[in-house]
């Protein structure tokens, strides 16, 4: 039997396609960033102004007043940050897009160094967890120092998790040290308990000892404090007295369980000092109190594809800079925390994804869809909780921008000065300096006040129902917003004519 052999011609043959890559982690990290800086312009940005500690930070580099009075604990890291923006304009809505360009950009890279020891999957969830945060969200794009403390310390342990086959790790050795020296930049004592278990992991971890790294961490780290150290000598009159005062201003550092008043804070508090609410929303601190047994077991899952040293490392380093704020300092702002929610993502996504999306092949869209719900509600009730945080920022602006204007019509306008209660956002409001005869931010006395008032516009604020202090008796008082008699401020105003009649009236013979 004759078989005829059908020669395929070239066109016909199978053709076979190419070995291609992954498409790898940054287009999903890029979609992330988007999508947080979407938020950020949608639900935060709109109609806000800048709170307390912001104008503190904004007016040391320009913005609507002359620079507040800086205290002891403040760095002067967000101050450089913001100045490109503060030295130009005055205008908060375009100091906050450029922030939330500037955090959601530092996301994507923060996130960007761990493409090596984590798997797409991973990564994604633990950003979209970080992100999704109420605290994130609101801070992203606020002039203050913890979500850029939060990104840093993400950046530096990711390089430090980084594997280093030819061993010397140059490339990663830079990227740790910077990023410690930006978190040091910002608040130095997040940059001492980043670094703490960092410079331990490459010191004693087996197949991670790498002195070169560990020579870069320490050297970012003092690099970034050294402007809070020679601003200690300069004018605190040495780093010990500034370390005590700024002891002080917390409320003295020591034993202090504030794990219950971090709970309660999250329901809304920017700020719970002292934190003696009671339970007002117990469900928003729910995945909270799962936290530390999602992180236990996101490190055993870990285990198994090889990467237990990488979560480890991330849970331990987490905890470092969240021991402070938990156990050191006797109140809680949620704001403090992010550098450890940063950090414990890590973990949290291994064990959220090993549980949703590692089943088998026939279950694995399931899973994956499975995950994306419950990221999804995660954001949900985020989502709730920061609506209410930012419905409270716009009230407490609106009230401080009216009694601006309602100083400015009376007469204190710029150059001017305002003291007392609240004096510090009002008087950037108002355009004015800001002096305080008490308090954490004293940086005058009552005479030094009353031989300003000779000179410039002063106006000193009394809460509603204080009295005034006797140096202001026999001033004009000017009933300020809202108005009524159980919440109305009262503004003892003095303005450089009136203040020299009266001097000149003193010192007549009668």
């Amino acid at each position: 039997m004759h078989v005829t052999r059908v020669r395929t011609t070239a066109p016909e043959q199978a053709v076979t396609a190419p070995h291609t890559r992954p498409a790898g982690p940054l287009p999903w990290l890029t979609a992330l960033g988007l999508a947080f800086l979407v938020l950020q312009l949608v639900v935060v940005v709109p109609g806000s102004g800048l709170g307390w500690d912001e104008t503190v930070y904004v007016s040391q580099a320009g913005g609507n007043a002359p620079p507040a009075f800086f205290s002891a604990p403040r760095a002067r890291g967000i101050s450089y940050l913001v100045s490109p923006v503060a030295a130009l304009t005055a205008s908060t809505a375009v100091l906050r897009i450029y922030l939330a360009l500037l955090s959601a950009a530092a996301l994507v890279g923060a996130l960007y160094v761990w493409r090596k020891v984590l798997p797409t999957p991973v990564l994604v969830c633990a950003g979209a967890f970080f992100a999704g945060l109420w605290p994130t969200l609101f801070y992203g794009s606020a002039a203050m120092p913890n979500p850029w403390c939060a990104l840093g310390a993400l950046a530096a342990t990711g390089w430090v998790a980084r594997p280093v086959p030819d061993g010397t790790g140059r490339r990663e050795a830079v990227g740790a040290g910077a990023a410690v020296a930006l978190v040091a930049l910002m608040r130095p004592a997040d940059g001492f308990w980043l670094a703490l278990p960092l410079v331990l992991a490459v010191s004693v971890s087996p197949g991670r000892r790498r002195p070169g790294v560990r020579a870069a961490l320490v050297a970012g780290l003092i690099a970034g404090c050294a402007p809070w150290t020679a601003e200690a000598y300069t004018r605190f009159g040495g780093l010990g007295a500034r370390l005590h005062r700024a002891g002080e201003i917390q409320g003295g550092l020591g034993w202090n369980m504030a794990v219950d008043d971090h709970l309660r804070a999250l329901a809304g508090r920017t700020l719970c000092r002292p934190c003696d609410i009671g339970w007002e929303s117990p469900g928003t601190a729910l995945w909270l109190t799962l936290l530390p047994l999602l992180v236990i077991g996101g490190v055993v899952a870990a285990r198994r594809p090889g990467r237990g040293t990488v979560a480890l490392l991330a849970a331990g380093t987490g905890l470092s800079v969240a021991l402070p704020y938990l156990f050191l300092v006797g109140y809680a702002a949620p704001r403090f925390l992010l550098p450890a929610y940063a950090l414990l993502s890590v973990p949290l996504a291994e064990c959220l994804v090993h549980l949703f999306a590692r089943a088998s092949n026939a279950r694995r869209p399931g899973g994956a869809a499975l995950l994306t719900l419950v990221l999804a509600a995660h954001l949900t009730a985020q989502l709730l909780v920061v609506s209410h945080v930012v419905r409270v920022s716009h009230a407490t602006t609106a009230r401080f921008t009216a009694i601006a204007g309602a100083l400015n019509r009376s007469g204190v306008r710029p150059p001017c000065v305002i003291s007392g209660t609240d004096a510090v956002p009002i008087a950037y409001y108002a355009g004015c300096a800001s002096r305080q005869t008490a308090g954490h931010d004293a940086s005058t006395t009552p005479a030094a006040l009353r031989k300003t008032a000779l000179h410039v516009p002063t106006a000193l604020l009394v809460a509603p129902g204080a009295a005034p202090p006797p140096w202001a008796g026999g001033r004009r008082a000017v009933l300020l917003p809202p108005g009524n008699s159980v919440s109305a401020y009262r503004g003892y105003v003095v303005l450089p004519a009136v203040a020299a009649d009266r001097t000149d009236l003193a010192r007549r013979p009668r």
